[in-house]
């Protein structure tokens, strides 16, 4: 089969290699679709992980074989893979923190090596205990690249219901990148006001399709002064940072009123730091907390509200490429055009 493996030294090469094979329990799975997202970019980019791997974990495909002793899933079922699942019984999962779990932290997808997510690939083997609690059908009828955000709306979703967005609040969500439309979309649902940020036009007027009430340019406008003339001089109730940038955490609480909820969700590199005053935490009595990953318990959530419509995340995908092709979709995602957003692999397409 053919795979985009990662090498080291930021190197992907698209190779042949062997499809992996699968043991009691498992499950091989043909990958139809497959999102990039900025979290493996950065692994790759950073050479955080040693190579040989393969990754990509925003997973929809067919069951192509099953391993013995599985009776929920059979050949030819179409599915979405979740690649972290928790234990469920460990300290952490008892209260519900299931991405520090550490069975939730090794991976349970791979398309051979180090298991790693292996999306990027034309199939993977999927182990036992994803096979147990971490797979979703897709219904007939939606596309193998809608089902693909399942797992990213996941995240999103795990977000919005720790931020808790209320009616007659407002909400600001910072970038609209895939993931902060995702984020427009769910605040949006909560039936909170929602202002959004993006340097890139035509990204704002995707966000206004997806639910956005008002829409800035950070370059163009003071975002803390409009923010401010629309709630009494307060500053907005939550905000939700989407989008990592030098001084974007300043730019956030200058947003955001005293009381506030900050939620950050793209500060993920170790090597990010932020500055902040403490009397804007302290004495202002502001919330600044982080959320990471996907959680089981909103497994079937998300995937109702991919499959059923609900949420327009078609307006989302903006190129399918084959998996030839995946190192400019690498660098699109990377430097994002006017009219980039989210970019999903076809492993089974050659050209």
């Amino acid at each position: 089969m053919h795979a985009a493996v990662y090498r080291g030294d930021s190197v992907v090469n698209v190779e042949e290699i062997a499809v992996p094979e699968i043991g009691p329990g498992e499950m091989l799975v043909r990958v139809e679709a497959c999102g990039i997202c900025h979290t493996d970019l950065k692994k790759i980019a950073y050479n955080l992980l040693a190579p040989p791997r393969v990754y990509g974990h925003e997973t929809a495909g067919v069951v192509a074989a099953v391993g013995t002793g599985v009776t929920k899933y059979r050949p030819g079922d179409r599915v979405v893979v979740f690649h972290h699942i928790p234990c469920m019984e460990c300290f952490y999962c008892r209260r519900k923190i299931y991405a520090q779990c550490p069975v939730y932290k090794k991976v349970g997808v791979t398309a051979g090596f180090e298991p790693a997510g292996g999306g990027f690939a034309q199939f993977v083997r999927v182990m036992d205990w994803i096979v147990e609690r971490g797979v979703e059908r897709i219904p007939e009828g939606v596309s193998f690249e809608r089902a693909s955000l399942v797992e990213p709306l996941n995240t999103c979703l795990k977000a919005v219901v720790q931020c808790d967005p209320q009616p007659e609040e407002l909400a600001l969500v910072m970038g609209q990148g895939p993931i902060g439309l995702m984020f427009t979309m769910l605040a949006k649902r909560s039936g909170a006001r929602v202002a959004v940020t993006d340097t890139i036009g035509a990204r704002l007027e995707v966000a206004r399709r997806c639910g956005a009430d008002l829409t800035y340019d950070p370059s163009l406008v003071d975002v803390a002064a409009q923010v401010k003339d629309l709630t009494g001089g307060r500053g907005a109730d939550l905000v939700i940072v989407a989008v990592s940038a030098r001084g974007i955490v300043e730019q956030a609480i200058a947003c955001s009123r005293p009381g506030a909820r900050i939620l950050l969700f793209a500060q993920t590199s170790a090597t990010e730091r932020i500055e902040a005053s403490g009397a804007d935490i302290c004495v202002g009595e502001r919330r600044l907390f982080g959320c990471y990953s996907a959680s089981i318990d909103l497994q079937e959530e998300s995937a109702n509200l991919v499959f059923g419509g609900e949420l327009p995340v078609e307006e989302l995908i903006s190129h399918r490429l084959p998996l030839v092709k995946i190192r400019s979709g690498f660098d699109l995602a990377l430097h994002p055009g006017p009219k980039s957003l989210k970019i999903i692999v076809q492993p089974q397409r050659w050209s």
